[in-house]
């Protein structure tokens, strides 16, 4: 009886042990030196304590409600920008399609008031490079087809230069005219500055 009751003391002790030493070698992370961080430095890095099973969400997954970013940056067209900064587009949207929109990084931190896990600042990657000026897609296209031989939508545009021959060749004899109605539709003709279309709201 008393040689059970030993083994399995015994047996105890030693499941108990590798246990401890088992959960201690997973709380330890290494770090570039090959030493051991320490618990100020897990306090620093709060993804590394961060429990998906809690009550808050990371900063960083907050959705653009609860956010602040910084405007985007125009390079017109350089895109020799340093990788580091933030927010620069060289060319901004005036597609339809998303994927041929431009993607940047900014720098966007949480409104006063939200709780969420994690730095408050932070760089948010996948940024869209779009604007909106005040261009309405369907107002535009009614200037080129009711007024279209007079340059309107150009002018609309911000196009002036090409709007002025346009309204002195009366839309090239209506072929310019009946192009840019085309143009339009196709997505091809777009505002100056590179801004989006409007949504009627």
């Amino acid at each position: 009886m008393n040689d059970k009751y030993s083994w399995s003391v015994l047996g105890y002790i030693l499941v108990s042990s590798l246990c401890c030493h088992a959960a201690m070698n997973a709380n330890m992370s290494r770090n570039d030196g090959g030493g051991f961080k320490n618990d100020s430095l897990l306090e620093n890095d709060p993804e590394l304590n961060y429990v998906p099973s809690g009550p808050l969400v990371m900063c960083s997954f907050l959705p653009m409600e609860f956010i602040e970013c910084e405007d985007l940056v125009d390079l017109k067209g350089n895109k020799s920008r340093d990788d580091s900064m933030t927010g620069g587009c060289s060319k901004y949207g005036g597609s339809y399609r998303y994927e041929d929109v431009e993607k940047t990084t900014v720098q966007c931190m949480v409104l006063p008031g939200i709780e969420c896990h994690g730095n408050r600042k932070f760089n948010k990657k996948g940024f869209p490079c779009v604007k909106y000026g005040g261009y309405y897609f369907l107002t535009t296209l009614l200037y080129s087809i009711l007024l279209g031989f007079l340059g309107m939508d150009r002018f609309c545009l911000g196009q002036t230069g090409t709007a002025v021959g346009k309204l002195l060749t009366l839309g090239g004899g209506g072929v310019w005219w009946i192009l840019d109605v085309i143009l339009l539709v196709t997505n091809q003709l777009l505002p100056e500055d590179g801004s989006n279309w409007n949504i009627y709201v």
